[in-house]
């Protein structure tokens, strides 16, 4: 490695890791600063402890990272707000939960209870309660946009995130929102498609930590020998999904 150029050992790291190095970085010290804040005093101790020159930057990547600002997430979510609804879908029970910022938890499950303790498990601090009536607007629309994509009258579903995700699982995820409906693709296409060929059991396991079922389609994802491959919601799941987008599909181009 010492007689690599720069160049050359950014991509061979890129490569095996699945990040630049500078990713890498930024995303150890986006680390660092999490579990800082777990027991500041206060939140630009643990900025400047975790190595960054500026508050303001750190601000700008909590939006899209923690899934809430510095000093919210150092309360384990305390002050934020999170509604979830449940509804059926020709895939099983679904819940829904969303911040004032976007999608935070999408899950299936057998029984609404045990779907909202896992949000509240997820979310231990941040005030969770179920939609009310008459339901937000914004809220309502994201959850008919889901349930609408889910019975294949609403092929393509682009709704605002708001989740915690490292550099890597974030390039995968969005990846994956690209893939066609009714489409599926290898992890190994996945990798490649991210430029990280190499990353082929990263590319698994950040499919298997989505906290957007659907939203983030994983279920689009399936193994080269054309197995299915797992399935955070169960594989029975994953195949009713991907029949049914493949279905519709196919009777929309007759």
């Amino acid at each position: 490695m010492a007689s690599m150029s720069r160049y050359h050992f950014a991509r061979s790291f890129r490569g095996l890791v699945g990040v630049t190095p500078k990713q890498y970085l930024a995303s150890a010290r986006f680390d660092a600063l999490k579990r800082g804040l777990a027991g500041a005093d206060r939140v630009d101790a643990a900025v400047y402890d975790a190595g960054y020159g500026s508050p303001s930057r750190v601000y700008e990547q909590a939006i899209s990272r923690l899934g809430m600002t510095p000093a919210q997430y150092r309360r384990a979510g305390r002050g934020v707000g999170i509604t979830y609804a449940s509804l059926q879908t020709p895939a099983g029970l679904m819940l829904i939960g969303a911040t004032d910022r976007g999608i935070c938890f999408v899950r299936f499950g057998d029984s609404e209870e045990a779907l909202a303790n896992e949000l509240r498990a997820e979310y231990r601090n941040a005030d969770v309660e179920p939609m009310r009536t008459p339901p937000h607007p914004q809220f309502a629309r994201w959850v008919d946009a889901i349930a609408h994509h889910l019975t294949g009258d609403r092929p393509h579903v682009d709704l605002p995130l708001d989740v915690r995700a490292t550099a890597f699982q974030m390039r995968v995820w969005r990846y994956l929102q690209s893939i066609p409906y009714g489409e599926v693709q290898s992890y190994a296409e996945v990798a490649a498609g991210i430029g990280s060929p190499k990353a082929v059991r990263a590319v698994a396991a950040a499919c298997a930590s989505n906290p957007a079922a659907v939203v983030i389609p994983c279920h689009r994802v399936i193994r080269g020998t054309g197995e299915l491959g797992g399935y955070r919601w169960g594989v029975d799941r994953k195949r009713a999904l991907i029949d049914r987008e493949r279905s519709r599909k196919v009777s929309r181009v007759r």
